[in-house]
């Protein structure tokens, strides 16, 4: 049996580490296309590039383990039984679930790793990714001149070309407006041609014009007159404007701003996070239901079910609930009284109506919160235990369609793996709005697939021809949908006989 393990093994762990880099890959080229814009045109030197594909790699792992156990699993066993060997092991009494042994431990050892690394490693990962973006999204764009666009990444400068020739970089008519002395569009520079440098520093741009003409209006009246200013033009064959930039040279940014979110903590500070938030929304809640005002008797019971561990609040639970006839009531008043007491039942509901609204968001947006944080923590279970439902699902679904290498397997995988993602989605939806509960959320998609790996690892220990075509061609001859189908083509045929006759 050691032989068999090691055999197993050995064709196991070929497929899985291939299978977990292309995963890897094609998840990192996911993110390049979501982030290219912030990452185009900003100068980033390639060492900067380099930390950011490396974080967000890591950041992808967690999803990337259990793709490739599938995948793995679905080509391993489907090589096994594409070659005759399943056939051959259980012809020597070995059962399929003696030949997964081996394979169950290693999900098992995945599974704890992948939480292992979802626990201790990623939160760090996720901090360091997450202030290296937002230092990236930071960073001003180097200067990008397009054809009859202004462009004002110059600090004082607007800037506009009518054409750039591409093999030089020259540039062609010329408009340049100073704003350096906070005054609009009172000094115009126009050239026939020129070209712009940034230093190596990035603390410059050097501005080299040719065959242009310089207009400007200088301050104050020669002529006395309040209405008239001098006007100055200067022509020039060619013109030298150092301008100095602030803020091209890249700048990281402090890790503390984001240290405290959701996705940089392990789950013992999930935990005291939930706890404190959990605190402070139910503070902001008994306050809220405490400054509302409704009748006495409804306010008596509010405060008794708001401070029901106050001692001395106990007699307001002691009072029997009375139902009050307001109609009477209100046919006992005169009508000036009978009209004061609604509108001041009416005051009172609109100014309760207005506390509601704006207390609302606050508690709507502290709420979201707590279940992010809720949600983060069970989500380091859900995506590690989907490395062991996803073993369980791949590798009796090899078993029973007998297909290897990278056609039959890729495509199931991405299906089965797209199914899941969308039931993931769909459960962690309705915890974060509170529709579900977060254990029934978060864990919707285990709940689904478990039980669909369970039933295809009974029918491939059984040898059940769940996805042979002849099953099916047996079930359609035993419900009689195949002489409908036969009276449908003969139909069919029928038809092009006449109308080739009557041609």
């Amino acid at each position: 049996m050691k032989r068999l393990y090691g055999y197993v093994l050995k064709t196991f762990l070929g497929p899985f580490f291939m299978t977990f880099f292309i995963c890897v890959f094609i998840l990192l080229m996911q993110f390049l296309w979501k982030y290219v814009d912030d990452l185009v045109g900003k100068g980033l030197d390639w060492r900067i590039l380099a930390e950011l594909l490396f974080y967000a790699a890591f950041g992808l792992l967690p999803f990337a383990f259990p793709l490739a156990m599938l995948l793995a699993s679905i080509m391993t066993f489907g090589e096994l039984g594409e070659n005759y060997e399943l056939v051959a092991m259980k012809s020597s009494g070995i059962s399929l679930f003696r030949i997964m042994k081996p394979l169950i431990v290693i999900a098992i050892f995945i599974t704890i790793t992948a939480f292992v690394f979802a626990n201790h490693i990623l939160p760090h990962t996720n901090l360091r990714f997450t202030t290296l973006m937002w230092s990236v999204r930071q960073q001003r764009p180097e200067l990008v001149l397009k054809e009859g666009v202004f462009t004002s990444e110059i600090d004082g400068y607007s800037i506009r070309i009518g054409h750039k020739d591409k093999r030089n970089n020259t540039l062609h008519d010329i408009l340049i407006y100073d704003h350096t002395g906070n005054k609009a569009n009172e000094s115009v520079t126009v050239a026939d041609s020129g070209y712009l440098k940034m230093t190596e520093d990035k603390n410059y741009m050097v501005m080299t014009l040719y065959h242009g003409e310089n207009f400007s209006e200088e301050e104050g009246s020669m002529s006395g007159n309040p209405n008239s200013y001098p006007f100055r033009r200067d022509q020039f064959d060619k013109q030298v404007i150092n301008v100095r930039v602030m803020n091209f040279d890249f700048q990281r940014r402090d890790e503390n701003i984001f240290r405290n979110s959701h996705r940089m903590l392990n789950i013992d500070q999930l935990k005291f996070a939930e706890d404190s938030l959990m605190l402070d929304y139910k503070d902001r809640l008994r306050n809220f239901m405490l400054n509302t005002r409704y009748m006495s008797q409804a306010d008596k019971r509010i405060y008794a079910r708001v401070l029901e561990n106050d001692t001395l609040l106990g007699r307001y639970q002691q009072e029997e609930y009375r139902v009050f006839d307001y109609d009477s009531l209100l046919t006992s008043y005169t009508d000036w009284n009978m009209s004061e007491s609604v509108h001041a039942a009416l005051y009172a509901a609109r100014s309760n109506y207005q506390e509601i609204n704006n207390i609302e968001n606050n508690l709507y947006g502290r709420k979201k919160r707590i279940n992010m944080h809720m949600m983060e923590r069970h989500r380091k279970y859900t995506l590690s235990f989907a490395v062991l439902v996803f073993f369980f699902i791949g590798a009796p679904f090899g078993a029973i369609i007998r297909k290897g290498g990278l056609g039959m397997p890729v495509v199931v995988s991405i299906l089965l793996f797209i199914s899941y993602y969308i039931v993931s989605m769909m459960g962690e939806k309705s915890a974060r709005e509170d529709v579900w509960g977060m254990v029934a959320g978060m864990w919707f998609s285990s709940l689904i697939f478990l039980p669909v790996g369970f039933w295809l690892t009974y029918k491939a220990v059984t040898d059940s021809p769940v996805m042979s075509a002849e099953t099916y061609t047996n079930l359609i001859q035993r419900l009689g949908l195949n002489n409908l189908f036969k009276k449908g083509t003969r139909d069919e045929n029928t038809s092009a006989d006449q109308q080739a006759t009557v041609s």
